[in-house]
């Protein structure tokens, strides 16, 4: 399919699948795209098994797996995503919950991906999957990043504190970069294991070989951010032409994709700091009110036209998965907890640790723990993986998680925080934008 079929097939689908949600189920606008994709797909899978001379499940399939799921997210929609999200993101209330959020976005997918890895682990080989150890700490890593964006506006609407809304936006805006680092090592290991044997992966796994890919990874990938960020800063302070400086924004966000694909650099983790960059120093001081206002008013509505696409994508992506062993599913709905309990320990470790030296929310550790949704980038990587023994399984597992992530989730977590926040205040609060005193529970 051509790029602007393809464009025009999914454009037309999400304005139309969100036309039917508005009106008949009245979901958050994200999760219902994705319940309404999920049902179209099952109404072709029905139709197909129905009709079968009618062949329409097979063409549907045809033109599903002809959009490159992996690369349209990884290589298009992320950096878009989190450039969106950094613009927007007040830096300075940012910088109050640093440590909670590098904490997270660091120890804690590291903690998540192991316990994940593990567990999956465990549950493959009971349900007769056969799958190197490699591989589900590939699973651990590909699962452990965090998508909040169907979960943001839910939190608006439970009037959900202030601090607690931005230490969300701050652990995405981060572990994604972390999580794609991570599974990039992983992966490097798995490779050299199949095409070297132990000996390579020995090499592969060495301190020297690791460290220098994380530094050239996230170090390479924050410079690359502050250089393209400070560049468009540099262009804007010279401009007061609204159109103009859009387009400079724009192009700086593939520019980034572009340098990033080719010197090995952390696109996610660039896209953030340049977001961050201008949309704190260069609205200051490089930009008229004009020009704030457009950006964001068109930054807006980009990052709201990607996620629709991209929530529909979940949805239709149904017919990549793996149904011919029922294994995979039953271990899907197992490592459903597994993941949770991964996620809970992420959250539970860091946090804890913390509360030794500072005073965070009650309530923290629960509504992170739910309200960390997995998305599309989970999926995408799953997608990106080579074969191996037990890859349609791995697969299989990330789509059924995501999907009850976004919609079981998604769909209680505004429950889960108003119960936690009845007042929509976090308790002994001094002011809205310092870090709440609490309780040690969590």
């Amino acid at each position: 399919m051509a790029l602007l079929d393809a464009a025009a097939v999914l454009l037309v689908l999400a304005a139309a699948f969100g036309f039917l949600n508005h009106h008949l189920l009245k979901l958050p606008f994200a999760i219902g795209l994705l319940v309404s994709g999920l049902l179209a797909s099952f109404c072709v899978l029905a139709l197909d098994a129905l009709v079968p001379s009618w062949d329409v499940g097979a063409q549907v399939r045809a033109m599903v797996l002809e959009i490159n799921f992996a690369d349209t997210v990884l290589s298009g929609m992320l950096s878009l995503l989190l450039f969106a999200g950094a613009l927007h993101t007040d830096l300075g209330k940012l910088k109050k919950r640093l440590s909670v959020i590098l904490s997270l976005a660091s120890v804690g997918v590291l903690i998540s991906t192991a316990v994940a890895g593990c567990s999956a682990y465990a549950l493959f080989r009971a349900f007769g999957v056969d799958i190197q150890f490699i591989w589900c700490l590939v699973f651990g890593a590909l699962i452990s990043p965090t998508d909040p964006i169907a979960v943001l506006g839910i939190m608006k609407a439970a009037k959900a504190p202030k601090q607690l809304e931005m230490k969300v936006i701050g652990e995405s805006l981060f572990n994604d970069g972390t999580g794609v680092v991570v599974f990039t090592v992983l992966v490097g290991v798995g490779v050299a294991m199949m095409t070297g044997g132990d000996a390579a992966a020995d090499e592969a796994m060495s301190p020297g070989r690791v460290t220098t890919v994380l530094l050239k990874e996230i170090v390479g990938g924050v410079v690359l951010g502050l250089v393209a960020g400070y560049a468009c800063y540099r262009a804007f302070k010279t401009l007061d032409e609204p159109n103009l400086e859009i387009l400079i924004s724009v192009a700086t966000v593939f520019g980034i994709g572009f340098v990033a694909s080719r010197l090995h650099l952390s696109a996610p983790l660039a896209a953030v700091v340049a977001g961050l960059f201008i949309g704190n120093r260069g609205r200051l001081t490089a930009m008229s009110a004009q020009t704030s206002q457009n950006l964001d008013v068109v930054w807006t509505f980009l990052d709201e036209l990607l996620n629709a696409v991209l929530f529909l994508l979940i949805g239709l992506e149904v017919f990549a998965i793996d149904y011919s062993r029922a294994s995979y599913l039953w271990v899907a709905a197992v490592l459903i907890p597994a993941v949770l309990l991964a996620r809970f320990l992420g959250v539970f470790v860091p946090v804890t640790v913390l509360r030794l030296k500072r005073d965070i929310d009650r309530g923290t550790v629960r509504v992170l723990t739910w309200g960390g949704l997995k998305g599309g980038i989970s999926v995408a990587l799953a997608m990106k993986l080579p074969e191996f023994e037990g890859r349609n399984a791995v697969l299989t597992a990330t789509y059924v998680i995501v999907v009850f992530s976004i919609v079981v989730q998604g769909l209680t977590v505004g429950k889960l925080i108003r119960s936690t926040y009845p007042s929509g205040v976090a308790p002994r609060a001094e002011e809205p934008d310092d870090e709440q005193a609490a309780a040690p529970a969590s």
